[in-house]
């Protein structure tokens, strides 16, 4: 192990922590000033058109005419929309694991993996040193808007801890390395900022994600932790690993120096009771993030509690009407024609040279000045096996109404069709942190708030002629943990599939969760 630098063993230090606490802050005052004064529309167009003059020379570039786009109409004309299969099969494919000129210029460093839910095959997401960047600025932007919201934030007094995957990347070429994100953040992950992260590298590797969290529990316990950030569901299950070695019952007497909660990869209006309770104290503020893959996209507006798309940072934003997903022209919009309350699936063409990339989620603009907007699912997750259209946003909504009305507090779900007779029935998989006070009133309140949200929903539940109340099965605690440590997805950024609109996956869980004895109880449907 190399000896620790003078500044880093100075770090530690009072004087020290609290001189870069208050740059900071001053970071904080430019960076939010700069983007309340900046137009989001000449910004983007200017992004797109840096993005093509850098990659002119690549063979993406090459093939597409990028030195003769000059506007964002010519940039639609001449690049079609791709999904992830798409690009890789036409220029990526046959050159992996080494992409040198291809869509970005020279050897793009980094893959991150992912499958996007844990059905799907492995994607390989170029990461390159600009994507780096950019991610980092979104995070220091994010950090920004926290200190704009709390001026007296002591944040660099302690430290971030995020909660992600392994940092253990493999090598699968020279000058490549390949693994989950948060792995490819914290071995990028500048020496100075070192002492006020967490967790330290050697715990970071750790790939057994059952002893990585034990690690993780253990040696945060004594830290004074003022950030920390992750997927709900994990965070939940660290803070529980943190209650049975305290011997506390809230997170604000397990680290009293605690500011804010980042949270992002699902919806978290389902488990906003749950994090209420644990956290026991008010003064302790929700961060949404929205990161995927492909790049950082937005973060919580602390004015507004809606995501503020992040502009300025090295990604260049395109738009589809949801219901136009999957046709031969949809049309294209981009920050300078989108409409307030549409539900669009987002495009991105971003410096890690991925071009006009559907990749899969849907937003709703609430506001264009600033752009803001809501979180409203999957293009793949949809529900309309039998013609109900119900979207992943209305289902969220409808188990955090349930919850609430019920006093309970969901960990996770899942839900899919069931094909039988003539037409069949919905079936929810749910784990509990804490169970409703009558899981059938649950079933109730669930069902009733998707007819209130969804009137397709409502007119396939008339009586007599549609579908019945949905089946429940219930799990044990620690279910889901049980059916993705079987899939090879256990912890870091990995989540559940929210939603399957074939069936398969839905019975292939149910199977594996009854055969391992997680079922705690089954509601039959109607």
């Amino acid at each position: 192990m190399s000896p620790l630098s003078p500044l880093t063993l100075l770090a530690g230090t009072s004087p020290i922590r609290s001189a870069v606490n208050a740059g900071f802050h001053a970071y904080a005052r430019r960076r939010t000033r700069s983007l309340a004064q900046a137009d989001p529309v000449e910004v983007q167009r200017r992004t797109l058109l840096d993005l093509l003059k850098r990659a002119t020379e690549t063979r993406f570039g090459r093939d597409h005419g990028f030195a003769s786009i000059a506007t964002v109409e010519q940039f639609q004309a001449a690049v079609p929309i791709r999904t992830y299969e798409d690009l890789w099969n036409a220029y990526l494919k046959d050159h992996y694991p080494t992409f040198d000129d291809l869509t970005w210029p020279g050897r793009i460093p980094y893959f991150a993996l992912t499958s996007g839910t844990t059905q799907g095959a492995t994607k390989y997401i170029p990461v390159t040193r600009e994507m780096i960047a950019s991610n980092t600025k979104a995070g220091k932007t994010l950090v920004a808007f926290h200190m704009k919201a709390r001026p007296t934030s002591r944040l660099f007094h302690g430290r971030l801890f995020f909660l992600g995957g392994s940092a253990d990347l493999e090598r699968p070429a020279p000058g490549v390395r390949q693994g989950d994100l948060s792995g490819i953040a914290a071995e990028e992950l500048n020496g100075l900022l070192r002492p006020y992260t967490f967790p330290p590298l050697d715990v970071a590797l750790e790939s057994n994600w059952d002893k990585k969290l034990a690690l993780l529990a253990e040696r945060s316990l004594n830290e004074r932790i003022t950030m920390v950030a992750g997927v709900p569901s994990w965070l939940l299950a660290l803070f529980q690993r943190l209650f049975d070695l305290s011997g506390k019952s809230t997170i604000a007497e397990v680290w009293p120096d605690l500011e804010v909660v980042s949270h992002g990869g699902v919806k978290f209006d389902p488990y906003r009771h749950a994090f209420e309770e644990v956290l026991g104290s008010k003064s302790i503020r929700f961060q949404e993030t929205y990161p995927c893959s492909e790049g950082f996209i937005a973060f919580g507006d602390p004015d507004t509690d809606l995501l503020r798309l992040l502009f300025d940072h090295g990604i260049f934003y395109e738009f589809i009407r949801a219901d136009e997903v999957g046709t031969p022209s949809p049309t294209r919009y981009w920050l300078g024609d989108v409409q307030v309350g549409v539900n669009y699936a987002i495009i991105v063409s971003t410096c890690a040279g991925m071009w006009s990339h559907l990749i899969g989620d849907t937003v709703r603009f609430e506001s264009l000045s600033p752009p803001l907007l809501s979180f409203t699912g999957r293009t793949k997750y949809t529900l309309s096996a039998f013609g109900e259209h119900l979207i992943s946003e209305e289902v969220e909504a409808a188990i955090a109404t349930a919850s609430e009305e019920t006093n309970a507090s969901v960990r996770d779900w899942h839900v899919g069709p069931v094909f039988q007779g003539p037409l069949g029935y919905h079936r929810f998989v749910i784990e509990f942190l804490k169970p409703p006070n009558d899981i059938v009133v649950f079933r109730a309140a669930l069902d009733a708030e998707l007819i209130r949200r969804n009137a397709d929903y409502q007119a396939h539940r008339a009586e007599g002629v549609g579908l019945p109340l949905p089946a429940m099965v219930v799990l044990k605690s620690g279910g889901f943990d049980t059916w993705m440590r079987a899939k090879g997805k256990l912890g870091g950024q990995h989540k559940v599939p929210r939603m399957d609109n074939t069936g398969t996956l839905t019975a292939a869980m149910v199977s594996l969760l009854r055969d391992s004895g997680q079922v705690e109880r089954e509601i039959t449907p109607g």
